[in-house]
């Protein structure tokens, strides 16, 4: 009873529960943020994450705009139903060049972080044409338009070089060639020297993605697509113990 009546001090006086409030939630913020600043480094480093091209990170914005994520996630919890169904459970080092990321809180479709490779890019011009002629029991709207709509990708160096400002390793050059590295990726007749030089030649794929002339905005989604879960060798990835 002594307990509870000293606890009542707390109930019946706002102002000194709304201080002791305080003092709980600062005592709290500090024992899980504090450490951090002592770490060399939050996230595991992974050989084979980059950066997005200009092309894929056009995709990516057009993946936002037209609120994919709100469907679909991206991030396979280390369950083993997950596992089994959608591959190797997600890496912190696959999102850390996200703003925002993609993680999601529900899932309508299934988990896009491995869907890369895993369907042709024709599936893909014929899903965004009509999801239902491809997954009958599909709830997702027709995106054919976006095979109608042409971009030059103009502004992309703009949107490099804001996420550079947030800790994205993009560099004057790749800042600088942004618009041509973009048209280059959809365009395999284009000199792509230069886009493979920049972000590696093992992961970056270079071809007409919807199979139509000029790069339409289906072209940078399905780039975007075909990349997720590709970075990485997960037959040869081992965790590092000593962190």
């Amino acid at each position: 009873m002594a307990i509870l009546d000293k606890h009542k001090i707390l109930e019946t006086n706002a102002t000194l529960l709304l201080i002791c409030s305080f003092l709980v939630v600062t005592i709290g913020g500090i024992v899980q943020i504090a450490p951090l600043f002592w770490l060399e480094n939050t996230i595991e480093d992974v050989e084979g994450v980059r950066p997005y091209t200009p092309l894929e990170m056009a995709g990516r914005e057009i993946y936002i705009r037209e609120g994919c994520y709100v469907c679909h996630s991206q991030m396979i919890r280390p369950m083993r139903d997950e596992v089994e169904r959608y591959g190797h459970y997600s890496l912190a080092a696959e999102s850390k060049y996200d703003h925002p990321f993609q993680w999601g809180s529900k899932r309508t479709g299934p988990d896009l972080a491995r869907v890369g490779g895993r369907y042709s890019d024709d599936w893909h011009v014929d899903h965004l044409r009509d999801p239902q002629a491809v997954v009958p029991e599909s709830v997702m709207p027709k995106y054919g338009f976006l095979e109608n709509r042409m971009i030059e990708g103009e502004y992309m160096g703009d949107i490099m070089a804001a996420n550079a400002v947030v800790g994205v390793p993009y560099t004057a050059e790749m800042i600088e060639n942004a618009q041509s590295d973009f048209l280059a990726q959809a365009d395999p007749d284009s000199d792509y020297d230069g886009l493979l030089e920049r972000y590696g030649e093992e992961g970056v794929n270079v071809r007409n993605f919807d199979g139509q002339p000029g790069v339409s905005e289906a072209d940078a989604l399905i780039a975007y697509l075909q990349m997720l879960g590709t970075l990485v060798d997960f037959s040869a990835f081992t965790p590092d113990a000593s962190r």
